[in-house]
């Protein structure tokens, strides 16, 4: 089977994470970066920064997939608007799933989420578009996650739970089973939430 040519979009360290993923993913095939102006010509490891946000209709006729590679601590404002600059280009957003990662066929995964190694994400669990599941994460069954959600590494969303669009979850943060987290919220890293009122934030201004 043929891979499926795809443009990274950002030149950052999360781009680096998406590159050791994709290299190892049967499906997708990286034929270039899009990053900033004053990066273009560079590399990240053997893949050039070939144009920047002004050239995707451009490119959107050479390739068909991209995905969104930068990275998103607490607000998702620059993916969100990366993410709707990329349909509106006409590409198709991939998903990407790690291979050691562990997704159940029960699950559902949303257009240009990257789930990233050694995630787990178990049975009738519902991810949005656009999202970072980092690595390490549990998702435990049931749990719905908004889209434009960033669940940091190593932390543990437990069963029954809803993460409302926009969400960051802290790596090392741990959510008891049946927690709702409104949209745009943000839960700090190594936090531990028991309750709905508790150590979370609500960030409406995104």
């Amino acid at each position: 089977m043929s891979k499926k040519n795809l443009i990274l979009i950002g030149a950052g360290g999360h781009a680096k994470s998406c590159i050791d993923v994709i290299e190892k993913s049967d499906s997708y095939k990286i034929v270039g970066i899009i990053g900033l102006p004053n990066e273009i010509g560079s590399k990240i490891y053997d893949y050039e920064v070939i144009g920047s946000d002004v050239d995707l209709v451009r490119f959107s006729g050479l390739y068909s997939h991209a995905l969104i590679a930068v990275g998103q601590i607490k607000s998702p404002s620059i993916r969100i608007r990366l993410y709707e600059e990329v349909l509106a280009a006409g590409f198709e957003m991939a998903t990407i799933i790690a291979s050691s990662a562990y997704v159940s066929k029960r699950a559902k995964i949303g257009k240009g989420t990257f789930v990233s190694h050694g995630a787990i994400v178990n049975s009738n669990v519902d991810i949005g578009a656009n999202c970072i599941i980092n690595s390490n994460s549990l998702i435990e069954h049931d749990t719905q996650i908004g889209s434009h959600c960033h669940v940091a590494t190593g932390s543990i969303i437990n069963g029954n739970s809803s993460i409302g669009s926009g969400s960051f979850i802290g790596s090392g943060a741990i959510l008891r089973e049946g927690i709702s987290v409104g949209n745009n919220s943000i839960v700090s890293m190594g936090q531990i939430i028991r309750n709905n009122s508790e150590g979370f934030s609500e960030e409406t201004s995104y």
